[in-house]
């Protein structure tokens, strides 16, 4: 008991002064720029990797790539005394009813689990796309380099394991190649599906998809700022979560949004030289990505990418036209770039793979009373407990009071009226979960 109450004191005077580890900081300086250009040149010359490419040679196609991807991440687990469980999760689609697949196929991907020492059928996951299109997503065989759409986050899901399985984390991580991105999400769909017949609790989805490009197509040139996509609220809300939302809140407070923020602070907490832009939107206007099949089955998942993409580099057959060079070469990637935005995925999925799970039942009280009540089942491995606060117009959680090891607190003097209020659990060693908005009202 005594230890216990000397770590909560330790950490409240932490709170006062840090909330840095210095472990993330050897983290973000083990991710290496030239082992992620050395994985984006790989895959670029395989030509292509469109879905419906080769499987047979070992030189061209998709089946190559998957092969080698396969064959990193098993060089990484025995470089870690086999701590990666590394497989290929496959579905067959067909040609029937789906108008951008050319023929039947296994769509495959290539996952890698770092288990947990803890919690080991909890998940943080990282994915980058395995395949690459041209101009016409039909068209399997014209060469489709995807430099920066999308090796640069299959090159990174790769390098945060070679980092990340250097450390033990109390829940599992997992590193993930998906395929079939560009014809209909059905490698996401795949997995997605996978991880809810096998009963995983999944922390969190970090989709990366394009993160090496730094010249806009509109000329703007930013090494610094990146994109977080969350959609506002889960598509599986019942309608009962959906009225209650009318008269207490929570519209721009889902999982996904919460998941979005963690990271966003996360991100200026460590690497405050990078600018995280959160976009309230599930992804690019009118566009998606592999996120959202996580998304659609209630998962929290994210799309991580660059803030200013260039049109004429994706989705284009190489050739040049009036002077404009079209093509997603390795030319245009800027691998400093793409080893920052790993570096903040790496430290993200370290930071939530190292921390309690976040509380549940979370309840809030106060309704025509000058204070903010809350009450909350506490969670294992948890020493202490975080209320965070945050004006109704504020895209982050902007105040905070840690109050230690309890189950219900009251704020004081804080009008309920006029904040939206959330719990995050705190681990011995300082890692927080991501923050439970309330899920239910009470009153004394």
């Amino acid at each position: 008991m005594k230890h216990k109450l000397l770590i909560t004191f330790l950490l409240v005077i932490s709170f006062s002064f840090s909330q840095e580890n210095s472990k993330i900081y050897d983290i973000i300086d083990a991710i290496s720029a030239k082992r992620i250009q050395k994985d984006i040149q790989t895959l670029v010359d395989f030509g292509t990797r469109n879905t419906f490419s080769d499987t047979i040679s070992n030189t061209r196609g998709i089946g190559a790539a998957r092969r080698w991807i396969k064959q990193e991440f098993e060089t990484i687990s025995k470089n870690c005394n086999n701590c990666l469980e590394v497989f290929y999760q496959k579905d067959f689609v067909t040609k029937d009813g789906n108008r951008r697949v050319p023929h039947d196929a296994w769509v495959v991907n290539v996952v890698a689990i770092q288990r947990g020492t803890k919690y080991p059928n909890r998940f943080v996951i990282m994915s980058g796309d395995i395949d690459s299109r041209a101009s016409d997503t039909m068209d399997f065989t014209t060469d489709a380099p995807g430099a920066n759409d999308n090796a640069t986050g299959m090159a990174g899901a790769i390098e945060a394991a070679r980092v990340l399985s250097n450390y033990k984390f109390e829940s599992s991580i997992v590193y993930v190649g998906l395929s079939g991105e560009e014809q209909g999400l059905f490698g996401g769909a795949g997995l997605a599906k996978y991880a809810k017949d096998n009963n995983w609790d999944i922390i969190g989805v970090l989709n990366n998809d394009m993160i090496g490009n730094i010249e806009g197509v509109d000329g703007v040139i930013d090494n610094r700022t990146f994109r977080i996509f969350s959609e506002p609220v889960p598509p599986t809300e019942t309608e009962r979560q959906r009225k209650l939302r009318r008269f207490y809140g929570g519209e721009v407070d889902g999982i996904s949004r919460q998941l979005a923020r963690y990271i966003h602070k996360t991100t200026k907490t460590y690497m405050p030289e990078m600018n995280p832009m959160m976009v309230y939107r599930l992804d690019r206007f009118g566009r998606g990505g592999h996120h959202r099949p996580f998304n659609d089955l209630g998962y929290a998942g994210i799309r991580i990418m660059e803030a200013h993409e260039n049109y004429t580099q994706q989705h284009q057959d190489i050739r040049e036209e009036n002077g404009i060079k079209y093509g997603d070469v390795i030319e245009h990637v800027n691998f400093e770039y793409a080893k920052k935005l790993t570096a903040v995925n790496a430290i993200n999925m370290a930071s939530l793979a190292w921390a309690p799970p976040a509380p549940k039942n979370v309840a809030i009280g106060g309704i025509v009373e000058p204070s903010a009540k809350f009450k909350w089942d506490k969670t294992d491995d948890a020493i202490g407990y975080k209320i965070y606060w945050r004006d109704t117009t504020s895209p982050t959680w902007d105040h905070s009071r840690y109050v230690g090891d309890v189950s219900e607190y009251t704020l004081n003097g804080i009008v309920i009226d006029n904040y939206f209020f959330g719990i995050s659990a705190v681990g011995e060693n300082g890692f927080e979960s991501i923050v439970a908005f309330p899920n239910a009202v009470f009153q004394d």
